[in-house]
């Protein structure tokens, strides 16, 4: 939780609560949020993938637990869990398949495991929907009715709401958007899943830092070079740095990935036609708070422009998602309250 959001007590907080899990590669954060969104109760845990996903979910347990008696409240209080996790799913029968930063969880059962550890009826969703569900919840995208959230890190995770429901497809691929092909040349770019022009392959912090080693390589003049001898690692937030100082290669690199980012998202509008598009995750060169965050986002508004329909461009909003690291577990336990919703009106 970001050191600015402060805790609800308990007595404020408009019940049904709910528990919201994010489960990342490193670092597990667990809310107890109230109906309006608000935190009531949080808990941050080392994931330790190490140890595997049995060990998680027992001390996610005890962390749920604590948060709850931490707020003065018991079990009883809280109508649901939320569980997001990053990789591919079956949704339907609660199992994550496969998740390239969660090694040892393949096939793992987590709906059912985290029932059995929190003993709370569980919503299991993927990580980046439920930041997309968060962001419409209670951030950016509040006043939308369909939103699509791009999470720009390692690679491009993306998240798709329309209404209250969630994009996750008939094979729980739905809203991956960092898969979508900007590229069919025979030389495109390889993406990290090991097909060739998709969008993470350009537009991702990993696909920044390729390219800032290739114009390195090529002889380019850069202040990174000076960096690159030091033995200092490329990474987007010194790319990003450089670029702020005056360094041409450095903003260069920086506003082609805005341009990548601009040709995918002027598909994805095409297919949804969405009330906006939010822009999340660790790699935004400083948000609205930057000259070069706020070019950055100008000039993907300026490629959809370009290639959109003239009143998709005109009438979608893009823009920085604001929740940051705690649109995960807001949106899952969101979802998780959805869920008793639909259930109670069946």
């Amino acid at each position: 939780m970001s050191s600015s959001t402060e805790l609800l007590p308990a007595a404020d907080a408009r019940k049904p609560l709910a528990i919201g899990v994010d489960v990342g590669g490193t670092t597990i954060k667990l809310g107890l949020v109230d109906n309006l969104g608000r935190t009531v109760g949080y808990q941050e845990l080392p994931t330790e993938t190490s140890r595997g996903p049995d060990d998680a979910l027992r001390r996610i347990g005890d962390a749920t637990r604590e948060v709850i008696a931490t707020a003065n409240l018991r079990l009883s209080d809280v109508a649901c869990l939320g569980v997001g996790a990053p990789g591919l799913m079956d949704r339907h029968r609660g199992v994550l398949l496969c998740a390239a930063n969660l090694p040892g969880w393949n096939d793992f059962p987590i709906r059912q495991q985290t029932e059995l550890s929190c003993q709370l009826p569980v919503t299991y969703v993927n990580d980046a929907t439920a930041a997309a569900y968060g962001e419409r919840w209670v951030g950016s995208g509040k006043d939308c009715h369909s939103l699509i959230l791009l999470t720009l890190g390692t690679g491009i995770g993306g998240g798709i709401i329309i209404g209250n429901t969630t994009v996750d497809g008939q094979h729980g691929l739905g809203a991956e958007c960092g898969h979508i092909i900007i590229d069919n040349a025979q030389n495109a770019r390889m993406c990290g899943c090991g097909r060739t022009g998709h969008l993470e392959a350009y537009a991702s912090a990993t696909a920044l830092v390729k390219r800032a080693e290739e114009a390195l390589a090529a002889g380019r003049c850069s202040s990174l070079t000076a960096a690159a001898v030091a033995d200092e690692a490329l990474t987007p937030k010194l790319i990003g740095q450089q670029a702020e100082l005056g360094d041409s290669l450095s903003r260069e690199l920086v506003l082609e990935t805005a341009r990548c980012l601009g040709i995918g998202i002027t598909n994805l509008m095409h297919v949804i036609d969405p009330d906006c598009v939010l822009l999340g995750g660790a790699m935004n060169f400083g948000g609205h708070a930057t000259p070069l965050g706020r070019e950055f986002l100008q000039r993907v508004r300026q490629e959809v422009a370009r290639l959109a329909f003239e009143i998709a461009a005109e009438k979608t909003l893009i823009d920085f998602a604001m929740l940051g690291g705690d649109a995960g577990y807001l949106g899952a336990a969101g979802l998780a309250r959805e869920s008793q919703l639909e259930a109670r009106q069946r």
